[in-house]
């Protein structure tokens, strides 16, 4: 199946040939694409190069993306773009030309899944984590402009709550592998102050996870991707789970129930604490409507009990809450962004060019 390159698409072409809307979840571990085609992909959000002549004849390919690229990745330089929802291609003021190529290819390469024709303009948004959108807006859109024709930014948090049109009176959050974003919604374009974001999301899990099991079993022998894996598995904030046990290095099994509990459990309390700021600074007649319609977002509401959890931290610190969450966990965002693009008005897109 040949998937053009958009940069194929003649941007002079008359307009009758058709657009292609594209919403794009972009996100630090996982990206995500929708199209008006009706094309739905997702790909881990990492690109790889071959080190050395040695591993270009071995992989064949001048890059690799998602799992692909992280199974052979002691043959490649290998980037996650998006580092706690920041485009890392610029750090202390010195630009890496590497992170930036890689962060170009990853959006080509999201686009090239959607199999956009020749024929076809392409316009996507491009959902972003919030502190992305606020701090890093100029480079994502240098990323992506090389790709398609027409393209806007949004937040991940709005655009999950623009696609389940929830658009009032709610509060979203969105728990990625980079950042955990809240967004409080009341009816219009959501401004910097009604957005948090914060870290402790899955790779901080991960990172607990490791501690714990590093300090109760010190004879175990992990790597981070082993511990990202069991945690995608089990990740549980229940008391009454079953137990989790699991081989690590050589042939050995541990009981790790306590110890995936106690972290996951740990996101819990900053993550109340942002609710709470963003419940108390609303208007007092509104508050409990907003503590009443959260929702949650992101591969990380995927660990069991969380809803629970945060509803229970909500009673004890905030007086009352009640979470819900959401369905369509991988493509909620990018659902929500390709119902943003099929309502922007066409001289909108125009402008944006």
């Amino acid at each position: 199946m040949a998937d053009p390159h958009p940069a194929d698409v003649d941007v002079s072409s008359n307009k009758d040939h058709g657009v292609l809307y594209l919403g794009i979840d972009l996100g630090t571990s996982r990206t995500s694409v929708c199209a008006s085609n009706g094309v739905r992909e997702t790909i881990e959000s990492f690109v790889g190069y071959p080190k050395d002549p040695v591993a270009q004849k071995l992989l064949k390919k001048d890059v690799l993306f998602g799992q692909e690229a992280r199974d052979k990745r002691l043959s490649l330089n290998l980037h996650r773009p998006l580092q706690h929802g920041v485009l890392k291609f610029n750090e202390g003021g010195v630009e890496n030309s590497e992170a930036l190529r890689a962060a170009k290819d990853l959006v080509k390469e999201t686009v090239r899944l959607a199999r956009p024709r020749k024929d076809e303009l392409v316009y996507a948004v491009i959902g972003v984590p919030a502190q992305a959108s606020i701090h890093n807006k100029d480079a994502i859109l240098q990323a992506a402009r090389e790709s398609v024709d027409s393209v806007m930014l949004c937040s991940e948090p709005f655009s999950v709550a623009y696609g389940l049109e929830m658009l009032e009176d709610v509060l979203v959050i969105d728990i990625g592998a980079g950042t955990v974003d809240l967004c409080r919604m009341h009816g219009t374009m959501p401004e910097d102050s009604d957005q948090i974001t914060m870290t402790t999301a899955g790779d901080f899990v991960d990172g607990e996870i490791e501690k714990e099991i590093g300090a109760a079993f010190p004879e175990a022998q992990f790597t981070t991707q082993m511990v990202k894996e069991i945690k995608e598995r089990y990740s549980t904030v229940d008391q009454a789970t079953e137990r989790i046990n699991v081989t690590l290095g050589k042939p050995t099994e541990f009981d790790i129930t306590d110890q995936i509990r106690a972290a996951c459990q740990r996101i819990v309390p900053p993550l109340v604490e942002g609710l709470g700021k963003l419940i108390a600074t609303f208007d007092p007649e509104f508050q409990d409507k907003l503590k009443n319609r959260v929702l949650l977002a992101g591969g990380g509401s995927q660990i069991r009990g969380l809803d629970r959890a945060i509803e229970a931290a909500m009673r004890e610190n905030l007086g009352s809450g009640r979470v819900i969450r959401i369905e369509e966990l991988v493509y909620g965002g990018a659902n929500g962004a390709l119902k943003i693009a099929h309502d922007m008005p066409e001289d909108y897109w125009e402008q944006l060019k």
